[in-house]
């Protein structure tokens, strides 16, 4: 059986599942960047299906000169659909006149470090001990991370278009 991918805009029925995803993988819908604080459901998403069932979601800032990607999640991995859903972005930002678009992780995401900087993303800032201050507005931010390196740095990551 041929697998069929397709990208399509977030509907409303999807919230509940974006909703189920971000609470067990970040703590809730909430994410922190650069000290502003996003609800990912209340913004654009990008879903990526496969076979009418969704695999991911990318959810980006709109406006301005440049997008930020406030999450991405694949359900699976090195199958082409977290980079068809940054292209998607990519696209998005073009036409709407954007010059860059941009990224946070934290220091102990290496895998998305690695991920992006794959795709062309450089480093542009590391902001240093800052988590300390985010977990003041999100306390379920934990301690430890990937490999059990203390969560301690924002690294934001940007492509010029």
């Amino acid at each position: 059986m041929k697998q069929t991918f397709q990208l399509r805009d977030k509907i409303p029925t999807d919230d509940g599942w974006i909703t189920d995803i971000a609470t067990r993988l970040w703590g809730s819908v909430q994410i922190i960047s650069k000290e502003h604080t996003y609800n990912i459901v209340e913004l654009p998403n990008c879903i990526g299906e496969l076979n009418g069932k969704p695999v991911g979601f990318v959810s980006y800032t709109q406006g301005g000169g440049s997008r930020e990607i406030v999450a991405l999640y694949c359900a699976i991995e090195n199958h082409g659909i977290g980079t068809a859903l940054i292209e998607r972005v990519k696209e998005t930002a073009k036409t709407d006149g954007c010059t860059s678009v941009w990224v946070m992780t934290t220091n102990d995401n290496t895998q998305a470090l690695r991920f992006y900087q794959k795709r062309g993303f450089v480093i542009k800032a590391v902001r240093t001990n800052v988590m300390e201050e985010q977990r003041k507005v999100k306390p379920t931010i934990p301690l430890l991370g990937n490999d059990k390196i203390p969560i301690r740095d924002e690294i934001e990551l940007e492509i010029r278009l």
